[in-house]
């Protein structure tokens, strides 16, 4: 495994799913970690225990980082604690149901703002303090939806495909302050998220049926 040692990250959305796997495998590669949530205390404070025990620091805040100033004081309280932040995971995200012509604005807003106005909110917010330090590792969440699409969930590929063309001009922008930017697109993975659709058998056999190895990885 890597060595993290003495690094500082901040993963958005870190309580369940993704985000909490993310946590605790940095913690176990030695990294001090903040968590980000917007409803589930009781998940993020158990992850919190679950880096804490391991021997690092584990950090919670709730914000919604589908707002601005949420997202700065976030940030700001991050940095009164560590000064830095060297990791930011930008994972936080929704998947709703959207058919096109009968979609309204609020469910296509509400899908935007968490999943890419964040973060642009979180990079914007972060940055100038890595470019200080002359290095930093940001990774964005994006999906496969981004590139192959994705009926009835329009809004969600458009909002994932902003991520990774977002993640492409940072790379090269922030490449002279030795700042690395990486976006990473799973697929189906068995989390809350898709907790409900995958209570449907049929469903579930569909999506399985579509992987090659015929399994769903579940975190």
């Amino acid at each position: 495994m890597i060595s993290l040692k003495g690094r500082k990250t901040l993963i958005t959305g870190g309580s369940r799913g993704i985000g909490r796997a993310t946590a605790v495998l940095f913690a176990k590669a030695g990294s001090e970690v903040a968590l980000n949530y917007l409803n589930q205390k009781e998940a993020a404070e158990g992850v919190k225990k679950e880096i804490e025990k391991m021997g690092r620091e584990g950090l919670i805040f709730k914000a919604d980082v589908s707002l601005k100033g949420e997202v700065s004081l976030m940030i700001e309280e991050i940095m009164k604690t560590w000064r830095q932040i060297d990791i930011l995971v930008n994972n936080a995200g929704i998947w709703t149901y959207g058919e096109m012509g009968d979609m309204s604005e609020e469910v296509w807003e509400e899908t935007m703002g968490i999943n890419l106005d964040s973060v642009f909110y979180t990079c914007n917010a972060v940055i100038p303090c890595m470019k200080t330090k002359k290095r930093g590792s940001i990774i964005n969440v994006s999906s496969t939806a981004a590139v192959r699409g994705e009926a009835f969930h329009s809004h969600y590929a458009a909002s994932k495909g902003a991520v990774v063309s977002l993640s492409k001009s940072l790379a090269i922008e922030l490449a002279p302050y030795n700042i690395r930017v990486n976006s990473v697109a799973p697929g189906w993975v068995d989390t809350d998220m898709c907790a409900e659709v995958f209570s449907d058998p049929d469903f579930r056999k569909r999506v399985q049926d579509s992987i090659p190895l015929k399994r769903i990885p579940f975190n």
